[in-house]
C-alpha cells in the first residue's frame, strides 16, 4: 500500500482516545515574547526605584542643605558671641593692665623725681657748704650778726653773758663785740671745740647753741634733709 493509501482502523485496535490540544508548534516565539515581557516588567520596576532613590536622595540633599546652613548660621552666632566675649574681656584686661602699668610709671617717675628733687638738694647743700666755709675763713665779721642773735634770744636780766667762740674768731672779734654790746657785761671765752664762724651763748641757765653745725641741721631740716655740717658730723 502507498504512503498516501488511507488505511481504515476497527475498533477493536484502538486502545484508548486522547483529546489532543492545538498549541504553538513554534515555542520559541512564546518564549521570546515572555523574555521581553519580564525584561520590560525589569526596566519598569528600574526605572520607580530609580525615581525613588532620586526623590530620596533630594530630599536627603535638601535635608542636608538646610541643616548644614541651620548648623553654620547657629554656629557662626555662636562664633560671634564669643568674639565678641573674647573682645571684651581681652579689652577689660589691657586696660586693666594699662591701669596698673599706667600707675606703676606713675609711682616710678614719682620716685625718680624725688631722687633727682633730693639730690638736687644735696647738690645745693653741698655748694651752700662750700660758699660758707669760704665766707667764714674770709669775713669773720659775718659772725657777728649770729652773736647779735643769740644774745637777743636770751631774756637777759641780770645783763651778764658768756660768749663761748673759736679762738681764732676770738682774736678778730673781741673788742668789736665788747663795742657794740657794750651794755652787758659780756664774757669772751676762747673755746677750740667750736668751729669757725660758730658761737655758744650763756646767760641765767639758758644755752642757745649759734654752733654751725646746729645751725646748718635746722636749715637743710627745713629743705627735708638729714646733711651734716661734715661727714663726721653725725646727730646724737
Amino acid at each position: 500500500m502507498s504512503r498516501n493509501q488511507a488505511r481504515f482502523i476497527p475498533g477493536e485496535e484502538i486502545g484508548s482516545v486522547t483529546d489532543w490540544d492545538f498549541v504553538d508548534v513554534d515555542t520559541s516565539k512564546s518564549k521570546f515574547a515572555a523574555k521581553l515581557a519580564a525584561q520590560a516588567l525589569l526596566e519598569e520596576q528600574a526605572k520607580e526605584a530609580s525615581v525613588r532613590q532620586t526623590s530620596f536622595s533630594e530630599g536627603h540633599a535638601q535635608g542636608y542643605a538646610e541643616g548644614f546652613a541651620q548648623g553654620h548660621a547657629q554656629a557662626t552666632l555662636e562664633g560671634q558671641r564669643q568674639l565678641k566675649e573674647y573682645i571684651a574681656n581681652e579689652s577689660r584686661s589691657t586696660a586693666e593692665s594699662f591701669a596698673q602699668i599706667f600707675v606703676s610709671a606713675n609711682a616710678q617717675l614719682a620716685e625718680a623725681e624725688q631722687v633727682m628733687a633730693k639730690g638736687v638738694l644735696e647738690l645745693a647743700c653741698e655748694l651752700a657748704r662750700q660758699v660758707l666755709r669760704h665766707e667764714m675763713s674770709t669775713n669773720p665779721n659775718a659772725l657777728q650778726p649770729v652773736v647779735r642773735e643769740a644774745l637777743s634770744v636770751l631774756a637777759i636780766d641780770s645783763k651778764a653773758a658768756l660768749v663761748r667762740l673759736n679762738p681764732l674768731d676770738m682774736e678778730v672779734l673781741s673788742e668789736v663785740l665788747r663795742q657794740e654790746f657794750s651794755n652787758l657785761s659780756l664774757t669772751l671765752l676762747p673755746d677750740s671745740s667750736i668751729s669757725r664762724g660758730g658761737c655758744i651763748v650763756e646767760s641765767a641757765g639758758t644755752v642757745v647753741d649759734g654752733t654751725v653745725e646746729q645751725r646748718w641741721r635746722k636749715t637743710v631740716a627745713t629743705l627735708g634733709l638729714d646733711a651734716p655740717w661734715e661727714p663726721e658730723d653725725v646727730p646724737t
